[in-house]
């Protein structure tokens, strides 16, 4: 079965949206107080909760579509290069080949 290039499209868009909540979720854990209502009610972490959602949403469809894990699990490994760009980003962290 060949893995349509649509379904290869909508995971590397699913590992954008799931960097994104993991940044999310670190910067909304970073605000919270500790109590309950500091994190029902952070947007951040709403916002990552939102993000996992459309993750799970793209990877549905993409296999919807006929995409197979042996090509699609790959793809979403790239998750790991966007959580590292967005890392340097917003908090400078280097990227050294050690990381990688």
């Amino acid at each position: 079965m060949q893995t349509p290039p649509a379904s290869i499209l909508m995971f590397l868009v699913a590992a954008a949206f799931g960097a994104i909540g993991q940044y999310l979720y670190k910067s909304g854990a970073e605000r919270a107080t500790g109590s309950i209502a500091s994190y029902l009610l952070n947007p951040r972490l709403l916002g990552g909760v939102i993000c996992y959602v459309a993750v799970m949403v793209l990877f549905v469809a993409a296999f919807k579509r006929g995409g197979s894990l042996t090509v699609l699990y790959p793809v979403y490994a790239s998750t790991f290069v966007f959580a590292a760009a967005i890392a340097w980003a917003a908090y400078g962290i280097p990227i050294r080949p050690v990381n990688v």
